[in-house]
């Protein structure tokens, strides 16, 4: 039981800190489920994998309450709008990926969950975040409050193929937003905000496949998974943001072109 606990920390910590960075927290869960693999049913293990990312959810809710508050006494009439504004690009955006989600979930979890899938997509992504860079151009767009309609639809393109094991939804997000003219902070925050209804409905969709009749010991496994994932997130969120304004992609691509190889590579 212990051991378990102590897989379920380390691949909620993993979750925690790869959830926000562009490098896939799917992909690295995927990569390590056969060394910190859990005695659970491969139906638990697919509920681990979304569940626990409701704490690095709390970890943005906590860090950003105030301002995706609406109602928050600071706010006077115009900041309202431009947060109730806000709060309607990220639902726009939500929009692709909850319905390919919806439609291909279990297709996807039956096909693609696997090591040479992430590989590839490990690859690919990081080759499009180094030709971003090569030929990104100055932001038109310095705030995630001022992505406007087209620019929310593309970010939900991006994210519908971050269903993709491997691709990232945050990189692909970030990486959507950044072609249209957004700048690297006002995309990972953008980023940050859309994960909060795209990881609730998500983690919702397996509770509803699954059922709710999980044992104590598997709750326990997914509280310790979560708290995990929660203090690394309140981590990993403060990094990238601080990273990204003094600094390029360009290490993450690096890092997820090695990693791709790698995993080829050991396959």
């Amino acid at each position: 039981m212990w051991e378990d606990v102590l897989r379920a920390v380390a691949l909620g910590l993993v979750q925690g800190i790869t959830e926000w960075l562009p490098i896939s927290s799917t992909g690295h869960m995927i990569l390590l489920e056969g060394p910190l693999a859990m005695d659970v049913s491969a139906a638990f293990a697919s509920l681990f994998r979304v569940t626990v990312q409701l704490g690095s959810i709390l970890a943005v809710l906590i860090l950003y309450f105030s301002r995706l508050d609406p109602w928050a006494r600071e706010k006077d009439g115009a900041a309202r709008r431009r947060c109730v504004r806000l709060w309607g690009m990220i639902l726009i955006a939500c929009v692709p990926a909850a319905a390919a989600g919806f439609l291909f979930d279990d297709w996807l979890d039956a096909h693609l969950y696997n090591a040479p899938t992430v590989a590839a997509a490990l690859i690919v992504y990081g080759a499009a975040f180094l030709l971003w860079e090569w030929k990104k151009k100055p932001p038109r767009v310095t705030a995630a409050e001022d992505v406007s309609v087209p620019t929310a639809l593309t970010v939900g393109a991006f994210q519908m193929l971050a269903l993709i094991p491997g691709t990232s939804r945050s990189g692909a997000t970030i990486l959507g937003a950044g072609l249209c003219g957004v700048s690297r902070p006002a995309a990972a925050e953008f980023s940050f905000f859309l994960a909060i209804p795209v990881m609730l409905g998500a983690g919702g969709l397996k509770l509803v496949k699954l059922g709710t009749a999980l044992s104590g010991r598997e709750i326990g496994l997914l509280l310790a998974g979560t708290g995990a994932a929660f203090a690394a997130s309140m981590l990993s969120i403060r990094f990238l943001l601080d990273f990204v304004r003094r600094h390029s992609f360009v290490p993450f691509a690096v890092y997820r072109i090695v990693l791709g190889i790698a995993v080829l590579a050991l396959g």
